[in-house]
């Protein structure tokens, strides 16, 4: 974090098939190694996957499942006097987007189906439907934060 003056985000250009800034997000989170074309095949296969399984579009299931999977408050550790404390704090909205498309992708890659497109498809469905790891994932942060409600006082 530089000390002078604030950081300017760059702004992420939107993705050639459905010119969506978030998809393009993701296939940048998705992506390995600087293979951005794999990354698209990926994610445009999972949605293709989507869109037969569900009865809605794939970028519908996609926004519906990030949206679901989205923290709206967490713990952050705050030294005060020698203790630590768990402080609960609301998420930015931007940092709430990169978690959810971090534990889509996170959970996704752990399931037990053959091709990343596949693990994608469904960890994009169960998400949307508020099932699934990436979505327990949130009710943990959010546990955790209830739990810890008492510190909130802590907060700066």
């Amino acid at each position: 974090m530089p000390r002078r003056r604030k950081v300017t985000k760059r702004e992420v250009l939107p993705d050639p098939k459905f010119h969506n800034k978030l998809v393009a997000k993701f296939i940048n989170a998705i992506m390995r190694r600087g293979k951005k074309s794999i990354a698209e095949k990926i994610l445009y296969t999972a949605l293709d996957i989507v869109e037969d399984k569900a009865d809605q579009t794939g970028l519908e299931v996609f926004e519906k499942a990030v949206a679901n999977v989205r923290p709206i408050i967490e713990v952050k550790s705050r030294r005060v006097g020698g203790a630590t404390y768990q402080v609960p704090i609301e998420v930015p909205p931007a940092r709430s987007i990169a978690l959810a498309m971090r534990w889509l992708i996170q959970y996704s890659r752990a399931r037990g189906e053959k091709t990343m497109a596949e693990k994608l498809a469904a960890e994009l469905i169960m998400a949307s439907r508020k099932e699934g790891a990436s979505i327990k994932k949130r009710e943990d942060t959010h546990k955790m934060a209830e739990a810890n409600k008492a510190f909130a006082h802590f907060r700066w």
